[in-house]
């Protein structure tokens, strides 16, 4: 994969270090939630909003942080067009890359709504680092390659999306093989944010379970 630097700043006061990774297309920004000489890490994206996107009222950066505690780095990507799935895809392909050159070979991947889609994509392309994909309310578009994964998978849905309605997750999950575990919340829209608890505690357990139990 044609990552062909990385340069990172000093740590924020969230605790993550900005980094940007150039390819060969031009750069993705990202922010490193760095483990000293840890071997585990999550990957996470977002949707088509772009940017830092994160469901579920700041998931994304609550776990970052406290994973750290349990020797799990975390990596959070930008993409360059939120909007090209082949482009973004070749995005979370660079994040593992970054991740290797950092040591760590053992990753989970999350992405929300699009970015589950490009998860499940980058994960059937990288089967040797990716020990797990989580979905959070993922579009059907460009998920054909869940029946490739050699990784367990999660796939949370709010019952009210409004956006993409739960039958997405619900067909990704009959194509899936096994191990795959379906959350269908009920009341829950698209960004999750009625039910960000109890979706904090099941992606906690989740990545917990298939990161440190490997």
């Amino acid at each position: 994969m044609p990552l062909l630097d990385a340069t990172m700043g000093i740590v924020d006061a969230e605790g993550f270090r900005p980094a940007t990774l150039e390819t060969d297309r031009g750069p993705v920004q990202a922010r490193f939630y760095p483990v000293p000489d840890g071997e585990l890490a999550v990957l996470w994206v977002g949707g088509v909003g772009g940017g830092f996107d994160s469901p579920a009222r700041g998931l994304y950066p609550r776990l970052s942080a406290d994973f750290t505690a349990d020797g799990i780095s975390s990596l959070r990507l930008r993409f360059r067009d939120s909007r090209d799935l082949g482009e973004a895809v070749y995005d979370v392909l660079c994040g593992l890359s970054f991740l290797s050159r950092q040591g760590i070979h053992h990753v989970a991947l999350v992405g929300h709504s699009f970015g589950g889609a490009v998860a499940i994509q980058a994960a059937a392309s990288n089967r040797g680092a990716v020990c797990t994909v989580v979905t959070l309310a993922t579009q059907c578009y460009g998920t054909d390659p869940v029946g490739d994964l050699s990784c367990p998978i999660l796939l949370i849905h709010g019952e009210a999306d409004e956006i993409l309605p739960a039958s997405c997750s619900i067909h990704v999950h009959r194509k899936a093989g096994e191990p795959k575990k379906l959350v269908l919340v009920p009341g829950t829209g698209h960004a999750l944010e009625e039910a960000s608890e109890a979706v904090c505690r099941e992606v906690r357990d989740w990545l917990k379970t298939y990161l440190l139990e490997r």
